[in-house]
């Protein structure tokens, strides 16, 4: 599995290709980070059987809303705004950029998984709960490349009503998911079929 460094490495030229302002703000080289030498949820979710055959396409599109996550809540990897508002209009811009791309894809499943990393993540930040906002990461990321499961859905109600075991229940549907040991629904087995590619594509 590649490293997040090669995935913050593909999105530096695919970001440079776009031009505009998030181009501008693109920093010479990522600073060394011990993250970066692991693959990250942009890995994990390419790896997947549902992003068979286009791997590289699922990285650089997670790798999009990956750093318009961190323009909001974290430090970015490559893109320096200088400015908190001008940050949360790029965050945006690059959410925008990656879902459009999935879209694109024809793979609606995970463009409504990934609005659900993006929506429980924020409020994960609104209570100060990194924790629970690396286990949506993680669990999301795992559902976009194997597909959700009934465990999975149920671990995110659970985030969504501030459970304290919302993490952990996460983590384990996801580490479930990727071990092939969770019992699938009808619907879970469908999720795990790689979307039929757009007919404009």
């Amino acid at each position: 599995m590649r490293s997040a460094r090669q995935g913050v490495d593909a999105l530096r030229e695919a970001l440079s290709r776009e031009g505009g302002t998030v181009a501008a703000m693109l920093v010479p080289a990522p600073p060394e980070r011990p993250r970066l030498a692991e693959p990250g949820p942009a890995q994990v979710a390419a790896a997947g059987p549902r992003a068979a055959g286009r791997e590289r396409e699922y990285e650089l599109l997670l790798e999009m809303i990956l750093e318009g996550y961190r323009l909001h809540y974290e430090e970015p990897s490559l893109v320096r705004a200088g400015d908190p508002d001008l940050a949360l209009l790029l965050g945006d811009q690059l959410y925008a950029l990656g879902l459009a791309r999935l879209a694109e894809l024809g793979d609606l499943d995970a463009v409504a998984e990934l609005a659900d990393v993006i929506s429980l993540a924020a409020q994960a930040h609104s209570g100060s709960d990194a924790e629970l906002a690396g286990a949506v990461w993680e669990a999301g990321a795992v559902a976009v490349g194997w597909g959700a499961s009934d465990a999975h859905r149920r671990a995110k109600a659970r985030a969504r009503a501030h459970e304290p075991g919302a993490p952990a229940a996460l983590r384990s549907a996801a580490a479930e998911l990727r071990n092939g040991s969770l019992s699938r629904s009808p619907q879970a087995q469908a999720d795990l079929k790689p979307p039929a590619k757009s007919q404009g594509l």
